[in-house]
């Protein structure tokens, strides 16, 4: 039992997390199947267990809350999660079922973060020491990316939020755990090298006196022509104020990329970032309630399309391929999430 080992990939999408998961798989641990197939947003592979992503989905429809959510009070929503016998149940069946054919099991998912506390209940009734590891992005960069792959459905300042809310919580919630945090561009540029770090922070059997040339196969899939975004704020539509607080969250985040950098000092220093934020986005709140109010409105209480409008609208969505038709239901699913829970 002491032998095996669960790493939970966890943090903000669109910062390495793909690549790290991957880099897993081939030094040997292992990435349930099936896995959400490659696209182009990621030819690579995305390292996702489908049965994993589609759990997470279902609980985060449940309770209206999204995986880019810049809400801080959205925490609550998913936090309840692991009081519920039945998802635990399911959670701890599937997870015992990965650890009947390995010792070392590699769990990524950008929506992870939001139900912590299940995974770690599941994970302590089953015995399994967990471990989590973040990677860090500049955020512009990691903003920049997710536009490029998956549209305008959210705005650029609106992911600027986001990352400040996954990150700082993300940083909080691992805070009493075995936990490492991994650069990106360290990542990419030797790879072995930061792994084995990460495996030491983690104590990780696995990947110590890591030898890079028993790997030739990840060399070939760490690519550092996959670094294609290398951006600032200049030409992003993000204010000015949430600009500046995610620079300087971005900045206290770095020593704990370093073995002695996690220190009281530093955490103090990332409460109160993670205080000003709140503090920030609840002034956002107050400021924009007009517009809140008057959207809500317009979504639910205007009147009624013509049923001619009705009809072209449904023939253009089911005429769309695939994908656009996916992301369509994103945008519908995270606009009725922003309306909350409607009277009956």
């Amino acid at each position: 039992m002491s032998a095996r080992r669960l790493v939970l990939v966890v943090g903000v999408g669109r910062s390495g997390t793909s690549v790290l998961a991957g880099i897993l798989g081939h030094v040997g641990f292992q990435i349930p199947q099936p896995e959400v197939r490659a696209d182009s947003t990621n030819p690579r592979g995305f390292g996702e267990p489908r049965w994993v992503v589609e759990l997470h989905e279902r609980l985060m429809r449940e309770r209206r809350v999204t995986v880019n959510d810049a809400r801080p009070a959205a925490w609550a929503s998913t936090r309840d999660v692991a009081d519920v016998a039945a998802v635990r149940a399911e959670l701890r069946g599937w997870l015992a079922s990965q650890f009947r054919t390995a010792d070392a099991v590699v769990v990524k998912d950008p929506r992870t973060v939001w139900f912590l506390d299940l995974w770690r209940r599941c994970a302590d009734e089953l015995g399994i020491p967990i471990g989590f590891a973040t990677m860090l992005r500049h955020p512009a960069e990691s903003l920049t990316s997710a536009v490029a792959a998956y549209g305008i459905e959210q705005t650029e300042a609106s992911r600027a939020a986001a990352w400040l809310n996954v990150i700082l919580e993300t940083e909080r919630a691992t805070r009493d755990a075995p936990r490492a945090f991994l650069r990106y561009e360290a990542l990419l540029r030797d790879w072995a090298a930061e792994t084995a770090r990460a495996g030491a922070e983690l104590d990780l059997p696995l990947l110590a006196d890591l030898d890079r040339a028993r790997f030739p196969a990840v060399d070939a899939f760490v690519d550092p022509t996959l670094h294609r975004v290398r951006v600032r704020w200049e030409g992003l539509d993000v204010p000015a104020s949430v600009r500046a607080l995610a620079d300087d969250v971005w900045e206290r985040l770095q020593p704990l990329t370093r073995p002695d950098g996690d220190t009281a000092t530093l955490r103090a220093g990332l409460d109160d970032a993670r205080a000003a934020y709140v503090r920030l986005y609840g002034d956002a709140e107050a400021i924009a309630q007009p517009s809140i109010t008057a959207a809500v409105a317009a979504a639910g209480g205007g009147a009624a399309r013509p049923p001619l409008a009705r009809r072209l609208a449904v023939g253009v969505v089911r005429r769309l391929p695939t994908p656009y038709r996916r992301r369509l239901r994103r945008v519908v699913r995270s606009l009725r999430a922003s309306r909350g829970p409607q009277p009956g």
